[in-house]
Formats: C-alpha cells, sequence, structure tokens
C-alpha cells in the first residue's frame, strides 16, 4: 500500500483559521503533520488557535500578511528554526471581490491580484530553498473553477486564479528535478462563511436563486464541503502524489463537466 503518512513531516497553511485552510490542516494533523499557520489579522490568529485547540490539535499560528514578502521570510525563518524545515505549503489564503468588471476600482482588481496570485508566488520562492537544501517538497495551490471560467462579477478573481493554475505548472516545471511537486485543488462551491450569504434562505423558505443554480450546475446536486477537500489534500501532500506534478485536482462535485441538463 502507498504510503498517505504526514508523519513529522511541517505543513505551513495560509490563512487556516476557518473554513477549507482549517479542515486541510485538521486533515494534515491527523495524518501526523506538524501545523502551522497564519493570519493576517491577529483575531483570526486568536480565532485559529482557539479552533485548533477545540479540535484537539497542537498548532503555531503567526501574525503574517502574505502580500509583504519580508514578512513572510521572517515567518519561514522562525519556522525552520523553531519547528522544521518546511515539508509542505499549502497557499490557502485568499479574497475574492463580487464586482462588475466597469465598476470595480483597479485598486481593489490589484488587491485581489495581490492575496490570490502575488502572495502564492511569494511564500513559494520562500519555502523552495529548504526543500531544495532537503530533496524534497510538497506545495499546493488552492485554485478555483474560476482557474478555467470565466463569469459575471468575478473578473480579477478569475484573472488571479487563472494565474495560479500557471504558476503551479511553471513551478513544476522549474522545480521538478528537485523532487519538489506542486500542484493544485480547485474546489468547487463550497459551504463555508464566505459563501454562506449566497445560501441563505429566502423570506418565504425558499432556496436563494444562487443556491438554486448551483445545484442545478452540479451533477452531484449539492454544495462542498471543507471535508470534501481533505482527501485530496492529504494525497497532494503525501508520497503518494510524488509522480504527481503541475496537476490542478478538481474538487466540484463535477461542476466542469457538466453543460446541465437538456430542456424537456
Amino acid at each position: 500500500m502507498v504510503n498517505f503518512s504526514l508523519e513529522g513531516k511541517v505543513a505551513l497553511v495560509t490563512g487556516a483559521a476557518y473554513g477549507i485552510g482549517l479542515a486541510i490542516a485538521q486533515a494534515y494533523a491527523e495524518a501526523g503533520a506538524k501545523i502551522v499557520f497564519n493570519c493576517s489579522r491577529q483575531e483570526t490568529v486568536d480565532r485559529g488557535l482557539k479552533a485548533y485547540k477545540e479540535l484537539g490539535i497542537e498548532a503555531k499560528g503567526y501574525l503574517c500578511d502574505v502580500t509583504d514578502e519580508e514578512a513572510v521570510k521572517a515567518m519561514v525563518a522562525d519556522i525552520e528554526a523553531t519547528v522544521g524545515t518546511i515539508d509542505i505549503l499549502v497557499n490557502n489564503a485568499g479574497i475574492i471581490k463580487r464586482i462588475p468588471m466597469e465598476q470595480m476600482s483597479v485598486e481593489d482588481f490589484r488587491r485581489v491580484v495581490d492575496v490570490d496570485l502575488i502572495a502564492p508566488y511569494i511564500c513559494a520562492k520562500a519555502v523552495i530553498p529548504g526543500m531544495i537544501k532537503k530533496g524534497h517538497g510538497k506545495i499546493i495551490n488552492i485554485c478555483s473553477m474560476m482557474s478555467e471560467l470565466g463569469r459575471e462579477t468575478v473578473s480579477a478573481y478569475a484573472a488571479a486564479k487563472g494565474g495560479l493554475k500557471m504558476l503551479t505548472r511553471n513551478i513544476c516545471s522549474e522545480y521538478g528535478e528537485h523532487n519538489i511537486q506542486c500542484n493544485g485543488i480547485g474546489p468547487g462551491y463550497i459551504a463555508t462563511e464566505q459563501t454562506a450569504p449566497l445560501r441563505e434562505r429566502q423570506a418565504d423558505g425558499s432556496r436563494h436563486p444562487f443556491d438554486q443554480f448551483i445545484i442545478s450546475k452540479t451533477p452531484a446536486a449539492r454544495w462542498g464541503t471543507p471535508e470534501d477537500l481533505m482527501g485530496p489534500a492529504v494525497f497532494l501532500a503525501s508520497d503518494a502524489s510524488d509522480f504527481v506534478n503541475g496537476h490542478v485536482l478538481y474538487v466540484d462535485g463535477g461542476i466542469l463537466a457538466y453543460i446541465g441538463k437538456q430542456p424537456k
């Protein structure tokens, strides 16, 4: 049987105080990894530490803005000095701004690209030297269906996530010879705090129109959960994926494979 254990590995999961990042970090801890995470606000770091404690997981949290290269370098140096060389990096931190393109400011567009594309580049750049020295490493970028598709109001997000898919492939191309695997996970529509407003019931008790839209477009006929990403994340961080590189694994309930039901 191939080895899915992460025993003794050091995993840095960015923005992992809740939601998808927390679920991935929990899965890694259950597989034996040491967990480190960061958030850009102290109250969010504290929230994450509380969540890990309630799960019985020992985790180290950092206050760090992943768009700040010097701050990321300092965080990685401290992790390497106090916990160990980072074996697994999950670029999970991200934002989305749902604004029609003609109404979106350049500043808002840049902010989304900074967090969703530039920050993963900064974090990968910071951990790769240690991975090269150690002779192995896993980098997992949280991409999106918007790495493949477009949709109204998410031009900045789609541009950033499309770029992240190509960054994933380029890291594979450039550092594969050092036994570093860089892959992506492309979540479908996941039931998290971020998407809660899109799933709220209407005053009459009916489903939100967007909720109905997603259910109709997803062969699985449901929203995903953060737990749906745990297995894929462990696979891509483990020895079982040592010959998988430059790939984006879409965990979307089949939505990318589906054009919808034929009208009756």
